[in-house]
C-alpha cells in the first residue's frame, strides 16, 4: 500500500464523518421523515447545485467515461460534452412546478408525488419496485469503481478496498441522512474539481504538452483524433441515444428529481442550473479529455477503466495523487449515497408506510427501520459487486435506461398534462420496463439506436393509448389537487 497516497484519502473520509455527524445531531431537532429524507426543504443555490451536479457525475464519468475516452479517443470527449444540459434540464422541466406540488402534497419521495398524482396504489407498488431494481444495479457499479479505484492507485486488494469504500458509505449515509448527502456532496464536488483540474495539467504536462499527446494518439491509431472515433463507434443513431440517455431522460431519474423538491425557493434554483451547469462542463470535459490524452502516455492498458487511477499514480506526485483519488472516490460516493438514501425512502415510506400507515408517528421506529434498510442494502451491494465486468460504463447506462424508461413520461407529463391519468402512467411503465428489457437483454439495436429510444417511444405511445381508458374520476381527483 503507499501510505502518501492514502493518507490524504483518510482525512477526507474524517472530514465526510464529520460533516454526517453534524447532520445527525440536526436530525434529531426536525420532523423524522421531512428531515431525514429531505433535509427539511432547505438546500441553497450553491449546495443544489453540487449536490445534484455530485448526484449525477458518478463512477461512469470519473471511471467508465474516461475509460471509453481511452478506448475510443477524442471523438468521445466530445460525445460526453452532450451532458451539458442535464442540470438545466432536470432544474428546468422539474424544478419549480415540482417543488411547488411537492409541498402542496407534503411529498417526501417520488412516489408520494407519483401517488398524489394518478391516485393508484398499484403504480406506487410497480414504481417502487422498479426504482429498487435499477438502484441495485446502478449502485453494485458504483462500489465496483470505488473498490477497483483503490486497488489501482493505493494498492488496496480489490475485496478489502470494497469493503472499506462500502461499509464506510452505508454508516454515514444511514446516520445522516439527506442533510449528509447534501453537505457530503456540496464537499465532493468542490474535491472533484480540484482533483479533475489537478489530473488535467498533469496528463497534458507528462505527455509533453496538447499537440504531442495529440500526435501521439495520431500515431497510435488515426481514428483517435477523428469525430467518430476508434472502429467509427460514434455514428449518428449512436450520438442521438446517448444525448437521450445521459441528457434529456436524466429528466426521468428519481434520485436525481427527489433533489427537486428539497430547495429552499426560486433564488436557489436560478443559481443551482448556472452554478451546476458550469461545474458540469470543467468535470466532463476535463476528466474525458485526461482520459484520451493518458493514451499517449499509457498505450497498453487491456482494462480501460484503469486509465484514471494509473494516470493518477503516473504523472501526479503522492501527496497530489492522494488528493486527487479524493476526487473520484467523492463521485462515487455522492451517487452513492443519494441512491441508497432513495431506497431507503422507497422501503419505508412508499411500502411500509403504505402497509402501515398507523406508524407514521412513531419517529424513533421509523428513524431504526430506515437506518437498518440503508445498512441491509449497503451489505446487499457488497455481495452485488464481488465479481465486476471490465467496463463499468456499459452497465451504469443499463441501469439508468431502465430507470428513465419507467419514470420520465409519467413524471413529465404527470406535470404538464392535466388530462394524465392512472391507467395511462401504469400502462407506459410496463411497456418502458418490459419493451426496455426484451431489447436491451437481447441486444437489439433498432436501427443502430440504443434500446432506449425505443422504449421511451413506445412507453410515451402506450401513455397516450392507455390514457383513452383511464377513470375520468381519478383523473378529475388528481387535477383537483
Amino acid at each position: 500500500m503507499q501510505n502518501e497516497v492514502i493518507l490524504p484519502l483518510v482525512g477526507y473520509l474524517a472530514l465526510v464523518f464529520l460533516l454526517s455527524f453534524y447532520a445527525y445531531r440536526r436530525r434529531q431537532t426536525g420532523e423524522f421523515l421531512n428531515e431525514y429524507f429531505l433535509g427539511s426543504r432547505s438546500m441553497g443555490g450553491f449546495v443544489l447545485a453540487m449536490t445534484i451536479t455530485a448526484t449525477y457525475i458518478s463512477a461512469s464519468s470519473f471511471i467508465g467515461g474516461p475509460g471509453a475516452a481511452y478506448k475510443y479517443g477524442i471523438g468521445w470527449v466530445l460525445l460526453s460534452l452532450i451532458q451539458l444540459p442535464a442540470i438545466w434540464l432536470s432544474l428546468g422541466v422539474l424544478g419549480k412546478k415540482f417543488a411547488i406540488l411537492a409541498r402542496r402534497y407534503n411529498a417526501v419521495t417520488l412516489n408520494d408525488m407519483l401517488y398524489a398524482r394518478y391516485q393508484s396504489r398499484i403504480l406506487v407498488w410497480f414504481a417502487s419496485v422498479s426504482l429498487l431494481v435499477a438502484f441495485v444495479g446502478a449502485m453494485t457499479v458504483q462500489f465496483i469503481g470505488g473498490a477497483r479505484l483503490l486497488e489501482a492507485a493505493a494498492g488496496i486488494p480489490y475485496g478489502t478496498g470494497l469493503l472499506i469504500f462500502g461499509l464506510s458509505i452505508a454508516l454515514y449515509t444511514a446516520f445522516g441522512g439527506f442533510r449528509a448527502s447534501v453537505l457530503n456532496d456540496a464537499l465532493q464536488g468542490l474535491v472533484m474539481l480540484l482533483g479533475t483540474i489537478l489530473l488535467l495539467v498533469g496528463t497534458i504536462y507528462k505527455a509533453g504538452g496538447l499537440s504531442e499527446a495529440v500526435s501521439t494518439l495520431r500515431t497510435i491509431d488515426p481514428n483517435l483524433v477523428s469525430p467518430h472515433g476508434a472502429d467509427n463507434i460514434l455514428s449518428g443513431p449512436f450520438m442521438a441515444s446517448f444525448w437521450v440517455l445521459v441528457c434529456f431522460g436524466v429528466i426521468g431519474l428519481p434520485h436525481t428529481a427527489v433533489r427537486c423538491i428539497s430547495y429552499r425557493d426560486s433564488k436557489a434554483v436560478h443559481r443551482g442550473i448556472i452554478i451546476g451547469t458550469i461545474v458540469m462542463a470543467i468535470l466532463m470535459f476535463g476528466m474525458h479529455l485526461a482520459g484520451a490524452l493518458g493514451r499517449a502516455i499509457i498505450p497498453d492498458l487491456t482494462i480501460p477503466d484503469q486509465v484514471i487511477p494509473t494516470l493518477m499514480i503516473t504523472v501526479l506526485p503522492p501527496i497530489a495523487a492522494g488528493i486527487f483519488l479524493a476526487a473520484p472516490m467523492a463521485a462515487i460516493m455522492s451517487t452513492i449515497n443519494a441512491q441508497l438514501l432513495q431506497s431507503s425512502a422507497t422501503i419505508v415510506k412508499d411500502l411500509y408506510l403504505n402497509l402501515f400507515p398507523q406508524q407514521i408517528k412513531q419517529e424513533k421506529k421509523l428513524a431504526r427501520i430506515s437506518s437498518f434498510s440503508t445498512l441491509i442494502l449497503g451489505i446487499l451491494l457488497l455481495l452485488a459487486a464481488w465479481q465486476p465486468p471490465e467496463m463499468l460504463i456499459w452497465l451504469n447506462l443499463l441501469a439508468f435506461g431502465g430507470l428513465q424508461a419507467v419514470f420520465l413520461w409519467p413524471l413529465v407529463l404527470g406535470l404538464y398534462w392535466e388530462k394524465a391519468n392512472a391507467h395511462g402512467a401504469l400502462t407506459s411503465m410496463l411497456t418502458g420496463a418490459i419493451s426496455y428489457t426484451l431489447l436491451a437483454s437481447f441486444s437489439i439495436n433498432l436501427l443502430g439506436f440504443h434500446p432506449i429510444v425505443p422504449s421511451l417511444l413506445l412507453s410515451l405511445l402506450a401513455f397516450g393509448i392507455g390514457n383513452l381508458f383511464g377513470s375520468k374520476q381519478i383523473q378529475q381527483t388528481a387535477a383537483s389537487q
